[in-house]
């Protein structure tokens, strides 16, 4: 065996318990290096909430992970499989992890229930009935159920980000990735999102959110990670990672974040 091969190879063991593992990732943007040698594992039924300044590299670490962005140096496990450049094991991938983006990214012309038929459909083949059937358990669980017949411009902010949730959830995810979900709400909206995003945590979903909201953090996560010009500076459970932050770096952050 190539010995090269061997050490990136997880052993069977610890693939099995992880949902993603980075191993010494990095990423450039021409000359800007936005990730540097990014280590991170991921155990399966994990909340992980990802805080720090703009531009220090937390969206496009979580993009990274279902190929969105695209890492050029070290290696990207998901449940065990490497993120290669085969278009059809991406999409394997990305079938398996559910995104929830800033923007609602919802197709205006198409119903509530058409939004959230349209991959089961396409992706996983389902049946209209059937994919009808699972798209209104999910508009139940995020408490919109008689939305599903209006248009999304016909919803409120908070009410198309639950869309956006039930859409991705619609897809069976193993993993779901949420890049500021909360972040173009206005604040009124913004505690009916983190409801349904803490009753997916207590149902045991694999989690990583890139969130300013803190108080999500405290309740929900098991892990608080701090990235800072495309470090991880500093990651801890919540009561540690608030109560006796280490790095100055995270200090500084927190100072800011919680005092306004």
């Amino acid at each position: 065996m190539d010995p090269a091969a061997a050490v990136v190879e997880p052993s069977a063991a610890r693939s099995a318990a992880l949902a993603v593992e980075m191993r010494k990732v990095n990423k450039w943007y021409g000359e800007f290096h936005v990730l540097r040698d990014i280590d991170l594992e991921v155990s399966k039924g994990e909340r992980i909430v990802v805080c720090g300044p703009s531009g220090s590299g937390k969206s496009t670490m979580i993009r990274c992970i279902n190929r969105l962005e695209e890492h050029q140096a070290g290696h990207i496990f998901v449940e065990g499989e490497e993120l290669t450049s085969d278009l059809r094991q991406i999409e394997k991938i990305r079938s398996e992890v559910g995104m929830v983006f800033q923007s609602f990214n919802l197709f205006p012309h198409l119903t509530i229930l058409d939004n959230l038929c349209l991959a089961p459909q396409w992706v996983r083949k389902m049946p209209r009935a059937e994919a009808e059937k699972v798209a209104m358990s999910y508009l139940e669980r995020v408490k919109i159920p008689d939305q599903a017949l209006k248009f999304p411009g016909q919803l409120s902010g908070g009410q198309q980000q639950r869309v956006a949730i039930a859409r991705a959830l619609c897809m069976n995810p193993r993993i779901m990735l949420f890049d500021e979900p909360t972040s173009a709400l206005d604040p009124e909206m913004v505690k009916e999102v983190l409801d349904v995003m803490t009753g997916l945590a207590q149902q045991g979903m694999t989690m990583l959110v890139v969130t300013h909201e803190m108080g999500f953090a405290r309740a929900v996560a098991d892990r608080v990670i701090f990235m800072d010009r495309g470090e991880i500076v500093e990651q801890a459970a919540p009561e540690v990672f608030f109560n006796a932050p280490k790095s100055e770096r995270t200090q500084a952050f927190l100072a800011q974040i919680l005092n306004h």
